[in-house]
This record gives C-alpha cells, structure tokens and sequence, in this order.
C-alpha cells in the first residue's frame, strides 16, 4: 500500500491499475499482450513477457505523472513488480 501512496503522491492526474482485464472478453493472455502491441504498448522484458503468457495474468499500471496527456504505462505479471517499474520510471526508490 506504501508504494501506491507513493505513486499517487507523486501524480497530478490519474492513476490506473488493472488486471486480468483480458479474461473479461475470453482473451488469453497472449492475444491481449498482441493487441497491445499493435497499439504500440511493449512488453520490454521476453521473461516477463513469458511469465503473463504462462500464468495468464496481466497487471497493466497506467499512471500520468504530470499533465493529463503525458503518461506511462507498465505491464507485468506482478503488481508489486509493476510498482517497483513505475516509482523507478519517476525516480523514487520504493
């Protein structure tokens, strides 16, 4: 919960965070990180890539550090992964 406060502490606009939205519309994993993809979201990492795939699992943070056009946004298998990603990206050792 600390690095959650930290990461909206640290945001003047929205921060969003979900997961498994893919299994809401029979998606696995795989064909949703695809479809990301194609929107020009990346999965950087072929490890973590790998590991949504196998266990199914999408954390998608989707966070606007400074105005309501600028944003980033980090997906893993893992929330508290993903926040550690997302406090690093703005410079606060979490």
């Amino acid at each position: 919960m600390d690095k959650l406060k930290l990461l909206l502490n640290r945001c003047k606009c929205g921060v969003h965070i979900t997961v498994n939205d893919h299994r809401d519309v029979y998606q696995t994993a795989k064909q949703a990180i695809e479809d990301l993809e194609s929107m020009g979201h990346t999965v950087d990492d072929e490890t973590v890539r790998a590991k949504m795939i196998e266990t199914d699992t999408i954390v998608d943070l989707h966070f606007y550090p400074d105005t309501p056009v600028g944003f980033y946004k980090v997906l893993h298998y893992d929330l508290d992964s993903a926040m550690d990603i997302a406090l690093a990206e703005l410079g606060i050792a979490s």
